[in-house]
């Protein structure tokens, strides 16, 4: 299987303004912004965002939502004819999942220099070892999917200073 880099298309970025939709979900939640789908046949069979901090499930990633998601809805663990759209470069155990499931297509936003495995830090994708290999299209969208997460940063940096100020002024 060819896993270079896709050219990508209106859909592609049709479809991340709905995973760009359940980033924005999870952010009101107060959780770090990342949303997924995945797309079948022109169809969403799976969406999720984040939900780490509000089920306290570390493996509670938009991409995990989505697969479980679309798992059930297709009543079978392999999703070889769909496309994962996230919001940020799945990290290794999202990476992991992919492969798993056989999912043969993963489009995404921004890339994650600090955990992303679909090109940034390594390829789990690609890795010809494994029994699968996805395609990987990034950037769609890139600098509205970073300038969430970005923001959601500032506020949780702007929210911890204003905390420290608070208990600085109330120990005086």
């Amino acid at each position: 299987m060819d896993t270079s880099p896709e050219v990508h298309t209106v859909e592609d970025e049709q479809w991340m303004k709905e995973a760009l939709a359940e980033a924005r979900a999870a952010g009101e939640l107060g959780e770090v912004p990342i949303g997924a789908v995945i797309v079948q046949d022109g169809e969403v069979i799976g969406r999720g965002h984040n939900l780490r901090e509000t089920i306290q499930q570390g493996t509670s990633h938009a991409e995990i939502t989505a697969i479980e998601a679309a798992c059930k809805k297709t009543e079978s663990w392999r999703l070889p004819e769909a496309v994962l759209y996230v919001t940020l470069e799945p990290c290794p155990m999202c990476a992991g999942a992919i492969v798993q499931t056989r999912i043969p297509r993963v489009v995404y936003g921004a890339a994650d220099p600090k955990a992303g495995c679909c090109g940034t830090l390594m390829n789990l994708l690609d890795e010809p070892r494994f029994n699968h290999q996805s395609s990987v299209t990034p950037g769609i969208l890139e600098q509205e999917c970073a300038e969430l997460l970005k923001q959601f940063f500032r506020e949780l940096r702007k929210k911890k200073k204003q905390q420290k100020q608070t208990i600085k002024n109330t120990d005086n």
